[in-house]
């Protein structure tokens, strides 16, 4: 890779959170030679010897039991398990729904109460079950099992909404301990907050600011294949222009859409495919790396004047470097691979 060699740093500003990334080759290797070094993510059933006890864990079936609250299950066909997915209560929630909602005017973000405020922590936590079997992770799923994870995503959110206090709901996946992942068991989660986060804010804002100049969505369409990794005829999935983390990876549906809630079935089947591909690839590339994704969505009850530039879209992010202090301090990211370069790799890699 001769171009790679030649490239100088440069710094890149993205259009949808509005930072600053400085990608610098020089601070590693070839972007091929990129792999995590994390230790194992624990899936005690994946190459277990014949024999082996099986894994202590409550998600798993036969423990539900031991879990907090069931929500909503996704049943299993006839002869099979008792159940698909099953969405829960946390055990451990960071935010609690038996606690009194905040008033409107205490989980505002208006400017009549400036500086430090705190509020009761109320909202929602819930996790989702994305498997009965503990040796199955998210992609070894087939896509309509990813599609019907995606749809429970989405039918938790539409129940989050009807709560007059909620006015976000944040769907996250921790893939591996250095990611977050304190179960080894194949879930994700979902928080639903009484308050807009202020990344959120940020977001709108800037792509609101893209939209007031050009005229257009930030997300409706990007400038260069290039940075293309796959489509179908739903959905693109790109290494971002200005990617904050290496081999980081967006999933954008290609027809606007401010509301990832409002995804039908035969969405969600496409979508499915693409992300277990996705998380295909990053595993074989990059050594099963921990990662994290989410997916960010407009707020709940945002004016009709904010859709034309409000779009959802799914973020992956592998973990494959730590976060210093230039990061913290100033808000930057340093990333050591060109997105054309993850984005070629990634394209001509065969899953």
């Amino acid at each position: 890779m001769a171009a790679e060699a030649s490239r100088t740093s440069e710094a890149r500003r993205d259009a949808v959170f509005g930072r600053w990334v400085v990608f610098s080759p020089a601070r590693s290797r070839r972007p091929t030679d990129l792999k995590s070094h994390a230790p194992a993510n624990p899936s005690p059933g994946a190459g277990a010897a014949a024999g082996a006890p099986k894994p202590s864990c409550p998600f798993c079936q036969g423990r539900e039991s031991e879990c907090a609250p069931e929500i909503f299950r996704v049943p299993a066909p006839p002869d099979a398990s008792p159940w698909r997915i099953r969405v829960i209560e946390n055990l451990y929630p960071a935010l609690r729904r038996d606690a009194e909602p905040p008033a409107p005017e205490e989980a505002g973000e208006g400017e009549a109460t400036p500086g430090e405020r705190a509020v009761v922590g109320f909202g929602f936590h819930d996790v989702v079950i994305e498997t009965p079997r503990h040796d199955v992770r998210l992609w070894d799923l087939d896509a309509a099992g990813v599609g019907d994870v995606l749809l429970a995503y989405a039918r938790r959110v539409r129940q989050l909404m009807e709560h007059p206090a909620v006015k976000y709901v944040q769907v996250f996946k921790n893939h591996g301990a250095s990611a977050g992942a304190s179960m080894a068991h194949s879930h994700s989660q979902m928080l639903g907050t009484p308050f807009v986060p202020p990344s959120v804010t940020t977001r709108l804002n800037c792509m609101k600011e893209v939209f007031e100049r050009l005229g257009k969505c930030s997300l409706c369409e990007f400038q260069s294949k290039d940075i293309l990794v796959s489509e179908t005829h739903n959905f693109s999935a790109i290494v971002p222009f200005a990617a904050s983390y290496p081999f980081e990876i967006w999933i954008i549906p290609r027809q606007h859409s401010s509301y990832f809630h409002e995804i039908d079935k035969d969405t969600a089947l496409d979508l499915g495919s693409l992300l277990r591909t996705m998380l295909a690839k990053l595993s074989k590339q990059l050594n099963d790396p921990p990662f994290n994704f989410m997916i960010h969505s407009a707020p709940f009850g945002v004016s009709s004047s904010c859709l034309p530039y409000t779009h959802w879209f799914l973020q992956i992010v592998p973990q494959l470097s730590l976060i210093g202090g230039f990061e913290i301090g100033s808000g930057c990211y340093i990333n050591p691979v060109f997105p054309e370069d993850a984005a070629k790799i990634l394209w001509e890699l065969d899953c």
